[in-house]
């Protein structure tokens, strides 16, 4: 079995890479029969030299490789016909962007493994980019209220080596007594505790958070039980919550009375409540000043959250009473971190990260006949069509809906 690692084509580029050298190296370890061409790239995070260093070589091009590797959507004029193609297809939800290349797929007879799908038996799944998203968007944030109020001016974190940089800058600064709120306990919740934790803040329970003063930053991390609460009164928990969603209100705005500076790392589901709507954000008890949206819901669940914002320009201001865009220095505007791909800023430890769940849960599925069900429940297509299990997304690519 012949891996290709693809060249990222996509614009704007991403550096980061589904196996770096040493994974690379660790694979062709693992197992005899597997053979890795890497496709040259000016761009990629690990240069040409650190593969072949590694004994992995490098091609200008990879069309003699069984399965392509790849993280972003490849351009369909990129797409080789016949092959075994793993990206992130954002096909999934329907998206309308993406209903060509979906199409041109099936045209080239390509079998597409959606990184999102890789999942174990659970449904949980195996691969992410999520701990790093919530990585690189805590120190987004912390950077984005320094800014806010010209306390401090933090280098951006794509100048950055990695999360130990990030932290070293982080280090260097002193937050004022301000109260942080971080939603959600998944990779990317967690992600964003990992540097709250490396500041050295206290971290405080929801009584402390909700009613005491303290004379020094804490933070508080909650998920949707907290943030919720069942419309009937009845008490509710967090299986409940995602199993009945509609049956559920926010009680988020408890939180928003006393924080200034939040950090969104929650999942949100189709049904949920939204965490706070525009009218709540023009109520003159709403405090955060300061949003650093990781989930990044357009329009959604956090209210002030209006576009993505880029690595280029990651802040914006969100004037809550005219529900526009302002200067996020305006003092009125809410200042905005909503960055959709912040995992691109931190390339090289997403890379290592990524691939070291790769190769430990998906390339032996390639050896062991997919004993797990891992390729066969991430297969979206097969011999030109859907497979059953994205048949739903018939009309989609038929232009139906």
């Amino acid at each position: 079995m012949k891996f290709g690692i693809i060249r990222e084509r996509k614009n704007p580029p991403d550096r980061r890479v589904v196996l770096s050298p040493n994974e690379c190296q660790n694979v062709l370890s693992n197992f005899s029969e597997a053979q890795i061409t890497v496709e040259s790239s000016p761009i990629r995070v690990f240069a040409d030299q650190e593969y072949e260093d590694m004994g992995v070589s490098v091609a200008q091009n990879v069309d003699d490789c069984d399965v392509m590797l790849g993280v972003k959507e490849v351009p369909i004029e990129a797409l080789i016909p016949n092959k075994k193609y793993f990206f992130f297809s954002h096909t999934i939800k329907k998206q309308p962007y993406n209903r060509k290349l979906l199409q041109a797929i099936l045209d080239k007879n390509i079998e597409l493994y959606d990184h999102e799908v890789i999942t174990n038996t659970k449904g949980q799944r195996l691969v992410a980019f999520g701990r790093y998203a919530g990585i690189v968007g805590a120190y987004n944030g912390v950077r984005a209220y320094g800014l806010k109020f010209d306390l401090f001016n933090l280098p951006k974190a794509e100048t950055l080596r990695d999360q130990e940089a990030l932290i070293s800058e982080l280090n260097k600064v002193k937050l004022p007594n301000i109260k942080i709120l971080l939603t959600g306990r998944g990779r990317v919740g967690n992600g964003s505790r990992e540097m709250l934790d490396a500041m050295n803040l206290r971290k405080v329970t929801v009584a402390e958070f909700l009613s005491e003063s303290f004379n020094e930053p804490v933070y508080c991390q909650i998920d949707a039980s907290e943030y919720n609460k069942r419309k009937d009164g009845v008490r509710g928990n967090k299986a409940d919550f995602f199993a009945n969603p509609e049956e559920y209100k926010s009680n988020f705005f408890r939180f928003a009375e006393v924080t200034d500076f939040y950090i969104a790392g929650h999942f949100y589901g189709d049904g949920a409540p939204y965490l706070y709507t525009r009218e709540d954000a023009k109520h003159p008890d709403f405090k955060i000043k300061v949003v650093a949206d990781v989930s990044c819901d357009i329009d959604g669940p956090v209210a002030t959250t209006i576009k993505p914002s880029t690595i280029a320009d990651p802040i914006y201001g969100y004037d809550p009473q005219s529900e526009k865009e302002v200067d996020f220095k305006n003092p009125d505007a809410v200042a905005v971190m909503a960055v959709d791909n912040l995992p691109c800023e931190l390339p090289r430890d997403a890379s290592n990260g990524f691939g070291g769940a790769f190769s430990k849960y998906v390339i032996p599925a390639f050896f062991d006949n997919d004993e797990e069900g891992i390729l066969q429940r991430a297969r979206m297509t097969q011999n030109g069509k859907l497979t059953e299990r994205y048949a739903y997304l018939q009309d989609y690519v038929d232009g139906l809906e």
